[in-house]
């Protein structure tokens, strides 16, 4: 491998692929959930798009409660239980996970800022336990969702 001009080294074909195989939607985590709360009878949308943030997508969301709900991959959104970083061109992966984490910070303004809730799940959390906290964060909307003047709760 040859060191490229910005301190980082140069990726394999075979890396190159792999990485693009990685799904970002889709997840076994993910269908996992949704597999899940499909058996509880609740009902949503994926990949739904994000107010005002254009090329980002809800995982999961329930429009009528205005819950966002975010299954996140411990190595891209850098997990503080199983989070790692490569010892090939850690500098890049260090930024690049600092660039994701941002992006999710941001996205999560951006959804308050719209009256959405927002729930992010890692993807090692169990499937039974993340719909525990989907349905709690659901009858806390429940609770916002009638209290809001009729003609608002569409």
């Amino acid at each position: 491998m040859k060191r490229g001009g910005h301190g980082w080294v140069e990726p394999t074909i075979a890396k190159s692929e792999a990485m693009r195989r990685i799904r970002t939607a889709g997840t076994a985590p993910e269908i996992a959930l949704r597999s899940r709360l499909h058996a509880l009878n609740l009902r949503y949308r994926i990949s739904y798009p994000v107010p005002g943030k254009p090329r980002r997508t809800i995982d999961i969301a329930f429009t009528r409660y205005r819950l966002a709900v975010f299954v996140d991959g411990c190595f891209w959104h850098g997990c503080p239980v199983h989070g790692t970083l490569p010892k090939t061109n850690a500098p890049f992966w260090a930024n690049k996970i600092s660039t994701n984490r941002g992006r999710d910070r941001d996205t999560d303004l951006a959804l308050a800022a719209a009256g959405w809730d927002v729930l992010r799940i890692w993807e090692h959390t169990e499937p039974e336990e993340a719909s525990r906290m989907i349905l709690s964060a659901l009858g806390r909307g429940l609770i916002k969702l009638a209290a809001r003047p009729a003609g608002l709760r569409a």
